[in-house]
């Protein structure tokens, strides 16, 4: 009785192996059928298939994509590159805020003035002012009027002159206007008038500066790396920041990087500007078939679909289908050429999901891959190529065949 026990179990551990080897078989003649284009669905992976994402969403390009639904797949040509690239573009500080010319120092309300008042000899209105001993023995009399602010009004009040307008205008202007209303009561009347303390005509300078102020503004036209200069400079490297001005209702930004390389953008600033630094840090994720997979950073300037493969670490050989390159990115509908009313189906910032599919086996690709544009919060995906499922799937196999099969080897009775 034993013994038929013995027999039994040694007849198991022939039959495993067999049944085993042919199932693996089976599964692998059926993948070979299918030509490794689809792959049992317990079979561990990173993610989709190039396949699955192609089906799992209407492919489009940039010349028809029109009255579609759900995610849109479009193969990244030379012209989907330009239209994205131009999509993104930032308009220039010399385009919008850069064609107005500086206006020069005027007075404002709440600026505090000084003004002196000389007479030609024999003074008779203001004849009990002080000497000016440069003009020698026909010394001409100064009268130095107390410091005044501006009055909410906008106006001064110079003796014998009256209420002068002062708020909109240049010092020189308000001199003009004090001696026209001091002729026929001053003896051949000059006036200077000078800004004690400017209160009006400021820039403010906020954000990631190493000094957070006001900037008075001079009838120089101050530009803006002025600014930058006077708060001491940025916190962040040059790289990484943006520069932000808020003129009225009009709100433009630029990378300091193209600040800084193009004179055309350092404008000149004008009352009420207010000049901000940014640090917000821009990152991509990696994932799939490359050399690291992981959340990275790039430059405010951006960076290019070829730069970011080039900071993955590339394809790896043994894995990546370089037909199966992915980025998954929520779109402006107007980089696809799309209309509002279209009918694509948007999210609730008015943006449509898109994968953008690039064919690395295609040698102009690269060129193309040097003009689309990465933006921030963008995934980019590889596949597997269809070769490395199927070692897959046969390392599975085999890590389960090869212990049964050593089993038999020891027990070949």
């Amino acid at each position: 009785m034993k013994k038929d026990n013995e027999a039994g179990r040694f007849a198991s551990a022939r039959e495993v192996p067999c049944s085993l080897l042919g199932l693996a078989s089976a599964l692998i003649s059926s993948l070979l059928l299918a030509g490794c284009s689809t792959y049992p669905g317990w079979l561990p992976s990173a993610g989709p298939s190039a396949e699955q994402v192609n089906n799992s969403a209407n492919v489009a390009n940039a010349q028809n994509a029109q009255n579609l639904s759900g995610v849109q797949v479009v193969e990244v040509t030379d012209v989907v590159a330009r239209r994205v690239a131009a999509s993104q573009q930032r308009r220039l500080f010399s385009e919008t805020l850069g064609a107005t010319p500086a206006a020069g120092f005027v007075v404002g309300a709440g600026d505090v003035l000084e003004i002196s008042i000389w007479e030609a000899p024999p003074a008779s209105l203001f004849g009990s002012g002080v000497l000016d001993p440069r003009a020698g023995a026909a010394a001409s009399r100064v009268t130095a009027l107390p410091e005044q602010m501006v009055n909410s009004a906008g106006k001064i009040n110079v003796p014998f002159a009256g209420a002068v307008q002062a708020a909109g205008r240049s010092p020189q202007q308000i001199e003009a206007d004090v001696v026209r209303l001091l002729k026929g009561k001053a003896n051949m009347p000059q006036v200077l008038v000078r800004v004690i303390r400017n209160a009006t005509s400021n820039v403010t300078v906020v954000g990631e500066f190493n000094t957070n102020a006001r900037m008075p503004l001079t009838a120089k036209g101050e530009r803006l790396l002025d600014a930058v200069a006077a708060a001491g400079g940025v916190r962040q490297p040059v790289g990484k920041m943006t520069v932000q001005i808020t003129r009225g209702t009009s709100v433009q930004a630029l990378p300091l990087e193209t600040i800084i390389k193009d004179p055309l953008q350092n404008i000149v600033l004008q009352s009420g500007d207010v000049v901000t630094a940014l640090h917000q840090p821009l990152s991509f994720t990696v994932l799939g078939a490359t050399g690291k997979n992981e959340e990275m950073n790039f430059e405010a300037q951006g960076i290019t679909l070829a730069q970011a493969l080039a900071r993955a670490g590339g394809l790896q050989d043994a894995r990546a289908d370089a037909r199966g390159v992915f980025v998954f990115r929520f779109e402006d509908p107007a980089a696809l050429g799309l209309k509002a009313d279209s009918g694509v189906q948007t999210t609730p910032e008015g943006k449509i999901p898109v994968v953008y599919r690039v064919d690395l086996k295609d040698p102009a690709t690269f060129f193309v891959a040097q003009g689309f544009p990465i933006r921030n919060k963008d995934v980019m995906f590889v596949t597997n190529a269809p070769a490395a499922e199927l070692q897959k799937f046969l390392n599975i196999i085999g890590s389960v065949v090869a212990p049964v099969a050593g089993v038999r080897a020891l027990n070949p009775n």
